[in-house]
């Protein structure tokens, strides 16, 4: 029986090139990379130049999302991976990711979301549930 519902790992790339992270084409196609890496299904996605310096992105996937937020100017890259699949493989998207931002020094957070248990200890009657259809 599954423990929690999804993972959620905090990545901080420390000591990138800036000239890298500071693209938003290059960004993208690496965490594109990374999600298709990753065995992920995507839905949609959405990235942002930012002006003088920077990206922001998020690539929704059927298993729940990952994200970007860089700050070239410090060599800084901070990212999200949020999925909710065992069939989803965050190392070989970690792989992508290292491979194409090239830092220095990596700081990992993982998390499990949702802990089975205490969804079961607050689980709704399916007949408490508004329709909006």
């Amino acid at each position: 029986m599954k423990k929690s519902l999804g993972v959620h790992i905090i990545l901080e790339f420390f000591g990138c090139d800036p000239n890298v992270i500071g693209r938003r084409d290059y960004v993208e196609k690496i965490m594109a990379e990374a999600a298709q890496k990753a065995n992920t299904h995507t839905i949609g996605t959405f990235f942002h130049q930012f002006k003088p310096h920077g990206v922001s992105g998020v690539i929704v996937i059927e298993e729940s999302h990952i994200s970007i937020h860089t700050w070239p100017e410090y060599g800084f890259a901070a990212i999200d991976f949020f999925y909710c699949s065992d069939h989803v493989d965050a190392d070989k998207a970690l792989e992508v990711l290292k491979e194409g931002f090239k830092p220095a020094r990596i700081s990992r957070l993982e998390f499990s979301r949702g802990a089975v248990k205490e969804l079961e200890a607050h689980q709704i009657n399916p007949e408490q549930v508004l329709s909006f259809v």
